[in-house]
């Protein structure tokens, strides 16, 4: 690994299923994250994923990238436009920063708003 490296584009397809499990899954029980119906009366045209969902998608996006020797250090993201059901969100990546076994890894993930997430990663890949 090296500055300037790429990860393969990953797509996730953004489905109700997705996004309510994620959000059970990290007891996040906000209305806006599984009913449809009160997200809309909030304001929003849909439920939308969570931050923990795209914060383990983002983890496993890097982590599939480097292989089974990796270990996450930090995970720093910011939220952009939402995940909706029926988008699709595709995560890049570019190793920003190498210092012996650690990487820094810029991540952005687009979908059809605009930029969901983007942050970076810091990724160790012991040997």
């Amino acid at each position: 690994m090296k500055p300037g490296d790429e990860l393969p584009p990953l797509r996730i397809p953004i489905t109700r299923t997705l996004i309510v499990a994620g959000a059970v899954a990290s007891r996040d029980y906000q209305d806006v994250h599984h009913d449809a119906e009160l997200a809309r009366e909030k304001g929003s045209p849909d439920i939308f994923m969570n931050i923990l969902t795209t914060n383990g998608l983002v983890g496993r996006y890097v982590t599939d990238h480097f292989g089974p020797r990796a270990v996450l250090r930090k995970v720093a993201i910011r939220l952009g436009a939402p995940n909706h059901p029926g988008d699709t969100m595709v995560l890049t990546g570019t190793v920003t920063d190498v210092d012996g076994d650690t990487a820094s890894v810029r991540v952005v993930g687009a979908n059809g708003l605009g930029h969901h997430v983007t942050g970076t990663v810091t990724v160790e890949v012991t040997r």
